[in-house]
């Protein structure tokens, strides 16, 4: 007998659906989980431990103990320090030979010489204000100077005169915080 497949009809068959929530692991593989980081922790553990009783100095029996006790007495007191430059720096002279006439002649030389500091020299009377206005704001002393050569006019700023070294220097230090490059010139008083 023939049959008609067209005009059959199937029972249809309910997949289910996939799940949108995660399942959990089994208890079973949660276990191994932690076994595994139980196992590396307690290795870890242990080999630290190993290794910091290899850093230990070894240990010394008794008898050898008890002679050491001994000898620490004695050899804990620290030597006393000795000062013998009390004694010795008097006894010393230092021998320098030296001409009466220069030791004459050299505070002259320093009272009639004087230092001065250049901290540029300019065409333009702006620019050399700028710069006497930078100085100014350093706590300093400036004072411009014109001067006319066979190269035109200039204008130069100057500090000082400075009667000691230690004023120089501090001066030289706060020009070279700033930048400001400065010629150290020496004249002489007239």
């Amino acid at each position: 007998m023939a049959r008609d497949y067209a005009k059959q009809r199937k029972p249809a068959t309910r997949r289910p659906r996939a799940s949108t929530r995660k399942s959990k692991p089994s208890s079973t593989a949660a276990k191994a989980h932690w076994r595994w980081y139980g196992t590396g922790l307690f290795s870890g553990v242990f080999l630290s431990f190993l290794l910091y009783l290899g850093t230990l100095p070894p240990s010394q029996d008794p008898a050898q103990m008890a002679v050491q006790s001994e000898a620490k007495p004695a050899a804990s007191e620290p030597p006393k320090p000795r000062f013998d430059f009390y004694t010795l720096l008097p006894e010393q002279t230092i021998d320098v030979e030296m001409d009466p006439g220069e030791t004459a002649a050299s505070p002259r030389t320093r009272s009639s010489e004087y230092y001065l500091l250049q901290a540029g020299s300019f065409k333009q009377r702006e620019d050399a204000d700028r710069r006497r206005a930078q100085l100014l704001l350093l706590g300093l002393d400036p004072k411009i100077e014109e001067t006319n050569g066979d190269n035109g006019r200039w204008y130069r700023v100057y500090l000082g005169p400075f009667q000691s070294r230690s004023k120089l220097n501090k001066a030289r230090g706060l020009t070279a915080a700033q930048d400001i490059d400065t010629l150290l010139l020496k004249r002489s008083k007239i």
